[in-house]
C-alpha cells in the first residue's frame, strides 16, 4: 500500500492532468448551484458541459449517489440532502465512504468538495481519515513514491438557490490551507498511532512519539516512568503497567504563553494493548486492542495542531501509558492500589484498568498543573457501544453548559458526541467497597456513566472546576482502520482559544472576557479568563 502525501490547496494547479482521479462531491443542491466555468478546469478535457449536466440529473442521492464522467478517474457524487440533527451537517462519514470509493489512493488524484463554508473544517477533516499512513503490506508500491492527492473547496451560500459565478464565494485562503493541513497531519498520525501494533508502538515508542511533537513544538516533555511513578505516588497507572516489558509511563506536553487567562489540561489514555491482565480477554475480543491508546493518541495530535495554531491558554496534554498485560508482577483481583488522589481502590476487574491511569491523570492535572478545565478522553467502556453508538463518543461533564458546548462542538467538527446520564448522587454508590474507599468496578448500574464516574470522583463531586470524560472506544475506529477521532472535536470545543478564525468559525465557545459562565468560579481561575457559552 503506498503513501498518499495528502495536501489542501487554494485552486487547481495541476487542472490540465488526464492521469489523474477526480472527484466533485457536495450535497445535489450545491452541484446544481455551480456554473460550468467553475468545474471546467478541474474536469479537464474528458468531460464536456453536456456530459455534466446529465450526471447532475442523473443523481438521485438515497442517501448518497455518484454517476462517472468518464471511466473510474472522473466521478461526481451527491451527500445525503439532509442530515438529522444528531448528526453532523457535513455528512463526513459519508464524505469519507465516498471518497475511499472514488480516490483509492493508487495514483494522484484531486477532490473538489462544494459546502457551505460551516462544513470545511468537518469535511477535510473527513478527507483526512479516507487515508491512513500505517500499513506493513509487502509489494512493489512500498518502493514507489508516494502518490499526491489535493483538495479544495468551492464555498457557497447556506441558501439553496443557483449561484452565479460572482456570488461564490471565495476559494479557501492560504490560512485556511495551511490550518487545514496541519489538522489533517495531526488526524493521520493520531490514526497512524492507533493503526500500529503494540510491537512497534510499545510505552517507550509512544513516548518518542510524544518526544518528537515536542522537538516540533520546542517543548521539553516531563517524563515519569517505571519505578518513579510508584515512587511519586502514581499508583493507578504504576499497577496498569506493572506485568510489561515496557515500563508504564505518564508524560506531559506543556504549552504556557504569556498571556493564557486560563489553564487547560487534555488527559488521554495511552493503554499500548489491553489483554485485560489476569482476567484476560477471550480470543473473538481481545483482536484490536492495540486500539486502546487512541484517547492519548488524539490528545497528542490535537495538541500539536492547537499549539501550532496559536493557542492563547495555559495547554497540558497530560498521557497515561501502560501496556496491561499478564506476567508475575501483574495486579490481581482483590488487590487494593492508593491511586495519585490519595483514595485506595480494591481492584474487582482488571481489565476495568482505564479509569485507574485516568484517574492518576486527572488529579495530576488538578492538583500539579493547576488547571481550571480538565477533559480526558479514552476508549473507556465496551458499555459506550450500546450506549451511543459507533459513531458518537459518550459524553459525561459536571457542567451543563459544556454539554451544551461539546456536542456542538461534535456536529461542527464531524466528531460526534452525545451526552451520558450524569447522576453521581445514583450511580456511585455502585463503587461501595467493604474494604477501600471504592472498588474499580461494576456492571449492573449504567456502566458508561459509571466509568466516567469514577474518574471524575478522584477530582470530587464539587469540584469547582470543569470536567469532561469522553468515552470514544467506538468512534476510534471504522473496520479494520483508525479514524483519528478526538483531534477534531477538541480543536473545535476549543478553538476560540486559538488565533485561527477557521477554527474560531467552528468552536462553541466564546471570545468575550468575562468571569466564568454557569456554577461556581474556581478559586485559582483568573476573574478575566475568557467566558464560555
Amino acid at each position: 500500500m503506498a503513501t498518499v502525501d495528502l495536501s489542501f490547496c487554494q485552486g487547481d494547479d495541476d487542472s490540465v492532468r488526464t492521469d489523474r482521479t477526480v472527484l466533485i462531491v457536495g450535497k445535489l443542491s450545491h452541484l446544481n448551484s455551480l456554473a460550468w466555468s467553475d468545474v471546467r478546469d478541474t474536469l479537464q478535457t474528458l468531460v464536456d458541459k453536456e456530459t455534466w449536466k446529465t450526471a447532475l440529473k442523473s443523481l438521485k442521492p438515497n442517501p448518497t449517489d455518484k454517476c462517472p464522467l468518464w471511466l473510474n478517474l472522473v466521478t461526481v457524487a451527491a451527500l445525503p440532502s439532509k442530515v438529522s440533527r444528531h448528526n453532523t451537517p457535513s455528512s463526513a462519514h459519508a464524505l469519507t465512504q465516498l471518497i475511499q470509493m472514488c480516490i483509492p489512493g493508487k495514483r494522484d488524484g484531486h477532490i473538489l468538495v462544494v459546502c457551505e463554508k460551516t462544513s470545511v473544517f468537518a469535511s477535510a477533516c473527513a478527507i483526512a481519515r479516507a487515508f491512513p499512513l500505517f500499513s506493513r503490506i509487502s509489494g512493489h508500491n512500498l518502493l514507489d513514491k508516494a502518490y499526491r492527492v489535493t483538495a479544495e473547496f468551492v464555498c457557497v451560500e447556506p441558501n439553496k438557490e443557483p449561484l452565479s459565478t460572482a456570488t461564490l464565494m471565495a476559494n479557501m485562503s492560504y490560512a485556511t490551507s495551511y490550518c487545514l493541513n496541519r489538522v489533517a497531519e495531526s488526524i493521520r498520525l493520531t490514526a497512524r498511532i492507533v493503526d500500529s501494533p503494540c510491537c512497534e508502538m510499545d510505552t517507550e515508542q509512544f513516548l518518542k512519539e510524544v518526544r518528537a511533537v515536542g522537538l516540533e513544538l520546542g517543548i521539553t516533555p516531563i517524563i515519569f516512568k517505571g519505578e518513579e511513578l510508584r515512587k511519586r505516588g502514581f499508583g493507578g497507572i504504576y499497577a496498569v503497567g506493572s506485568a510489561a516489558a515496557s515500563p508504564p509511563a505518564l508524560a506531559v506536553l506543556s504549552h504556557t504563553p504569556p498571556s493564557a487567562t486560563q489553564t487547560i489540561a487534555w488527559v488521554g489514555k495511552g493503554i499500548v494493548y489491553d489483554t485485560g491482565g489476569l482476567m484476560i480477554k477471550g480470543k473473538t475480543v481481545m483482536p484490536g486492542m492495540k486500539r486502546d491508546c487512541a484517547g492519548a493518541a488524539a490528545v497528542l495530535g490535537a495538541f500539536s495542531a492547537a499549539v501550532r495554531q496559536g493557542f492563547k491558554e495555559n495547554l497540558h496534554a497530560i498521557f497515561c501509558l501502560a501496556e496491561n498485560s499478564v506476567g508475575p508482577k501483574a495486579t490481581r483481583p482483590d488487590d487494593i492500589l492508593r491511586l495519585y488522589s490519595g483514595k485506595t481502590v480494591e481492584v474487582r476487574n482488571t481489565d476495568a484498568e482505564g479509569r485507574l491511569l485516568l484517574a492518576d491523570g486527572v488529579v495530576y492535572a488538578s492538583r500539579d498543573l493547576k488547571a481550571d478545565i480538565i477533559l480526558d478522553m479514552a476508549t473507556l467502556t465496551g458499555a459506550q457501544g450500546i450506549a451511543t453508538g459507533k459513531y458518537h463518543a459518550g459524553l459525561l461533564t459536571n457542567r451543563e453548559e459544556w454539554e451544551r458546548a461539546c456536542v456542538a462542538a461534535g456536529r461542527s467538527s464531524g466528531d460526534l458526541i452525545q451526552p451520558l446520564v450524569f447522576s453521581p448522587e445514583l450511580h456511585f454508590s455502585e463503587f461501595s467497597s467493604a474494604m477501600a474507599d471504592m472498588k474499580n468496578f461494576d456492571r449492573s448500574n449504567a456502566p458508561c456513566s459509571c466509568g466516567g464516574l469514577f474518574v471524575g470522583a478522584q477530582l470530587g463531586f464539587d469540584w469547582s472546576g470543569v470536567w469532561i470524560h469522553v468515552d470514544m472506544a467506538f468512534p476510534a475506529y471504522s473496520g479494520e482502520r483508525a479514524t483519528g477521532y478526538g483531534v477534531a472535536l477538541l480543536l473545535a470545543l476549543f478553538g476560540q482559544a486559538t488565533d485561527d478564525a477557521l477554527l474560531q468559525l467552528v468552536s462553541p465557545l466564546r471570545p468575550e472576557i468575562d468571569g466564568p459562565s454557569g456554577g461556581s468560579q474556581s478559586p485559582r481561575s483568573n476573574p478575566k479568563r475568557r467566558k464560555l457559552i
